[in-house]
């Protein structure tokens, strides 16, 4: 099994931020930090939580903040897989620990939906961030057509039990809770 060192010390430092009360801004530079640190070593997730489907991508749990203050989980992308344009409502945080993603963003100025830009490359030990106050629609996609990539998220709630919305270019706006891909929640963490 993995070593989980890295991944625990990533916890303990985002909790300390939690418990400390800290501002989105100072949770995005210190943890936004850690997650780098994280995500800069590949050798701590456990299999498990890095299988990929042929049909769609997965979101497994992590962690879960035992007051649902913050959740950590993997995002596991199949060849060429991605995400309907979606928002967050909640401050998150994205590390790339295996392979390449493309993130684009959009906005729904003046009641429109419209992409912000090109879809910008993140790569292995990338980190972004999304939060309703900076932006926080965007579609995700694995960059590669041929292998899997692998992201780490944490976010400011329980991401797969917080309901959001779903967005497609013709204005029409869907709420859903993603869940989790797996069915227990794991024991990663010593807390």
């Amino acid at each position: 099994m993995a070593s989980l060192t890295r991944f625990q010390a990533f916890i303990d430092g985002l909790a300390a931020l939690v418990e400390d009360r800290a501002d989105e801004n100072r949770i995005f530079a210190e943890g936004g930090s850690l997650l780098a640190d994280l995500v800069a070593h590949d050798d701590w997730l456990p299999a498990e939580f890095a299988r990929s489907d042929a049909t769609t991508y997965r979101q497994y749990l992590l962690h879960r903040d035992a007051a649902a203050r913050f959740s950590i989980v993997s995002f596991v992308w199949g060849p060429g897989q991605e995400t309907p344009i979606h928002d967050h409502t909640v401050w998150g945080m994205i590390g790339v620990l295996r392979g390449a993603e493309l993130s684009e963003r959009f906005t729904t100025a003046e009641g429109t939906l419209r992409s912000v830009g090109q879809p910008e490359r993140l790569g292995q030990g990338d980190v972004d961030f999304v939060s309703p106050r900076r932006g926080d629609i965007h579609k995700v996609k694995n960059a590669y057509a041929d292998r899997i990539s692998i992201s780490i998220h944490a976010y400011g709630g329980d991401i797969g039990r917080i309901e959001r919305h779903a967005y497609d270019l013709l204005g029409e706006v869907k709420t859903f809770v993603s869940g989790y891909s797996n069915t227990s929640i794991p024991n990663l963490a010593r807390s």
